[in-house]
């Protein structure tokens, strides 16, 4: 297997490892801005409890998929800058408002129940919206890449018609993306979570469950008619079986939500979003930015890519221990 192949599947295991670690944490902030009912307050606690040891820490992994695109295909690092220039500059907005509010709600005056005081509310409204818009945007570029609306040529970026972050496409898929997060935040919480709180965040993850196989069943005919070539890549034999496993992985989660086994639905949560995010990987390949752009075509040289390659075991000999430590320490029950 070549350099470039082996580095292009590591940065495909970290946007994995972004999605069900980071993505959890926007969707946690889609429920705290959308609890209701008498223990609102007890949910936002909750939320911030599960989310608070652990929250910046998963950014990591969107910094080791930057690393990895800017020194192993930067050819392809800077096309993707200009031509998502918008989109990306949005989605460093919102992480850098999320956190911000994050933080600052926490330590604002709250009353009795220590949630709902003027200043909470607010900063809290800015952690909702934040939360909500930010993986939307993601996925959006995701879907920018696939549909064809980018083409570089000899180093220039050209856009055909509108925004290609803007088509039914991407906006489909930016809203698959947000369902996805939040029914692995509904589902980590309902594991964290005991009695009534416990019952709160199972249904809503029955909820998002559902809007994700809604919009997966959406996304299907408009693939077929807006992107050809993904949709031939989602029924090639290297990506159909990951797409049926997901399937099942869904149909195992709902099954184990309605069982109340909230371990298994876990279990089978992580494989249906982990199938999802492969899925699209391996439909897309060879293309970082289809139809221009392939993986082989944007790879530095050898000498770069060997780099990388021996020196990224010395950086992940220290990550991931430090992860582990940090996850067992604060989630060593729920585990």
């Amino acid at each position: 297997m070549s350099l470039e192949i082996v580095l292009g599947g590591l940065g495909v295991v970290g946007v994995l490892a972004y999605g069900l670690l980071g993505g959890a944490d926007f969707g946690g902030g889609v429920w705290d801005a959308l609890a209701t009912g008498p223990r609102k307050a007890a949910q936002r606690r909750a939320i911030a409890r599960a989310m608070g040891p652990v929250w910046e820490a998963n950014h990591v992994w969107l910094i080791f998929v930057i690393v990895i695109m800017f020194a192993a295909f930067p050819s392809a690092y800077a096309a993707l800058s200009e031509a998502l220039f918008v989109p990306f500059h949005l989605v460093l907005l919102g992480i850098i408002l999320r956190g911000a509010a994050f933080v600052f709600r926490t330590y604002s005056p709250g009353d009795s129940r220590g949630m709902d005081g003027a200043g909470a509310l607010r900063w809290g409204a800015v952690f909702g919206v934040a939360s909500v818009i930010t993986p939307v945007l993601l996925g959006m570029c995701l879907g920018a890449v696939s549909t064809g609306g980018v083409h570089v040529s000899a180093g220039t970026v050209s856009i055909d018609g509108g925004p290609p972050w803007l088509t039914p496409v991407s906006i489909g898929i930016g809203l698959l993306a947000l369902a996805l997060c939040a029914q692995l935040a509904a589902i980590y919480l309902a594991n964290e979570t005991t009695d009534e709180l416990r019952e709160d965040f199972r249904s809503r993850a029955l909820l998002a469950s559902t809007a994700v196989v809604v919009l997966a069943a959406v996304m299907l005919p408009l693939l077929q008619a807006r992107a050809p070539n993904l949709w031939r890549g989602l029924l090639a034999a290297r990506t159909l079986p990951v797409l049926v496993a997901g399937a099942g992985c869904a149909a195992a989660a709902g099954v184990a939500l309605l069982r109340r086994r909230y371990r298994i639905a876990r279990a089978a949560t992580v494989g249906q979003a982990g199938c999802i995010l492969a899925g699209w990987a391996l439909a897309q390949y060879p293309y970082i930015i289809y139809p221009d752009v392939r993986v082989m075509d944007a790879a530095a040289p050898a000498a770069t890519l060997r780099f990388i390659l021996y020196t990224l075991p010395l950086g992940l000999g220290l990550l991931l221990p430090s992860l582990y430590l940090l996850f067992r320490v604060f989630k060593g029950e729920h585990i």
